[in-house]
């Protein structure tokens, strides 16, 4: 079993999860000399910090 279909049944095994769950939320590329950047995803359904609609 690959570390993705690990992370997906660690994520969906709760009570009221859903396949959206284990949705993609960040995309890692590598860069020069080893680097790597890590983005968070446009459509990600849950982002880091406060919630706009409650600033």
């Amino acid at each position: 079993m690959s570390q993705r279909d690990d992370r997906a049944d660690q994520l969906t095994t709760a009570p009221k999860a859903d396949e959206d769950d284990a949705a993609p939320r960040i995309d890692v590329t590598e860069g020069d000399e080893g680097r790597r950047r890590i983005d968070l995803r446009d459509d990600a359904a849950v982002r880091p910090g406060a919630d706009p609609e409650h600033r």
